[in-house]
């Protein structure tokens, strides 16, 4: 089946900056990038296969013709693809936003809901995130906030630097600032229901759409709680489990692991550079690079030096 190297679609959001590009070699048409979709298999932004037989193919085409065995047998209780993953260069704030969770989204969207993670790739000095409300408010005072533009006033901040997770669960208020660079594994959906955007415009030169009634009907207006209790991993849930890799070369200049038929595995390199082998295959890897998998594909090892996150999905709890 082999390892599959992933080329990006990438979204010029008017928030982006171009660090993606500069730094990650990431593709860019225009004078924005700012979410590259790593992993992906949703039509609103598939990643390509760059090696082998497939070469050129989506990660999705891929599939269809391999068979969902390539997935593993924890991804049979999901009708589609379980997850997606991303890099996001926040360059200014991004919309204050929530997502909702499975049952509200297939009922209203057609789609899974997101409870998703973020790896803090790079931060700026005072750089910080809105996660959750600074203490529990009612639906009425949440949406005279938004009306009155006061919504901030009573969001939580985090101040966040390199290296920090965090874990937001489908129905949590949250918003990237700027100067933030994010690695993001979520659910695979798109579903974002804004309630606050600065006032920007998008390219149109209208202000972009809000969803405030959807919002008022998912969000969770208490504070959002931080915990430990994904150790090992740094984030644990039923649609994905995430685990970190650090290779400096010397003391640790090799991991070696097994991709049973239960699950993929995904590789997204943050920094350094390598190979990975596999099924006697070997595959130079650098910044920036997504890798894949399939389940059942057996041992495997990472060489080098490396930053990077393991994403694999396992069984219901």
């Amino acid at each position: 089946m082999g390892i599959l190297k992933l080329k990006p679609s990438g979204k010029d959001y008017i928030w982006g900056g171009q660090r993606l590009a500069r730094e990650y070699g990431k593709e860019m048409k225009g004078d924005i990038l700012a979410e590259t979709w790593e992993l992906s298999c949703h039509p609103d932004g598939p990643s390509y296969i760059t090696n082998g037989a497939y070469e050129g193919k989506t990660l999705r085409q891929y599939i269809d013709a391999e068979g969902r065995q390539v997935l593993g047998t924890n991804c049979d209780r999901f009708e589609d693809f379980p997850i997606l993953i991303k890099f996001i260069d926040a360059q200014d704030n991004l919309s204050i936003q929530v997502h909702p969770d499975n049952r509200y989204a297939q009922e209203h969207e057609g789609q899974y809901g997101k409870t998703e993670m973020w790896y803090v790739m790079d931060a700026g000095k005072d750089a910080f995130l809105y996660y959750g409300f600074k203490e529990e408010i009612s639906r009425e005072e949440f949406a005279r906030r938004i009306e009155e533009d006061t919504l901030t006033e009573v969001l939580h901040k985090e101040y966040v630097q390199k290296g920090d997770v965090l874990f937001i669960e489908a129905g949590t208020i949250h918003a990237i600032g700027k100067d933030i660079l994010v690695a993001e594994i979520q659910q695979n959906s798109n579903v974002t229901y804004r309630v606050y955007d600065y006032g920007r415009v998008g390219k149109d030169g209208k202000k972009r759409e809000l969803h405030i009634e959807k919002a008022l009907d998912v969000t969770k207006r208490v504070p959002a709680v931080r915990d430990g209790s994904h150790y090992p991993h740094i984030a644990d849930c039923d649609y994905f489990t995430v685990d970190k890799l650090f290779l400096d070369g010397t003391t640790m200049e090799k991991m070696e692991g097994c991709v049973t038929g239960q699950s993929f595995v995904s590789i997204l390199i943050l920094d350094g550079q390598g190979k990975i082998s596999n099924q006697g295959e070997t595959v130079e890897y650098k910044k920036g690079d997504s890798i894949f998998l399939p389940a059942g594909s057996g041992s495997y090892a990472v060489e080098g030096t490396c930053d990077a996150l393991i994403t694999t999905v396992r069984g219901q709890k």
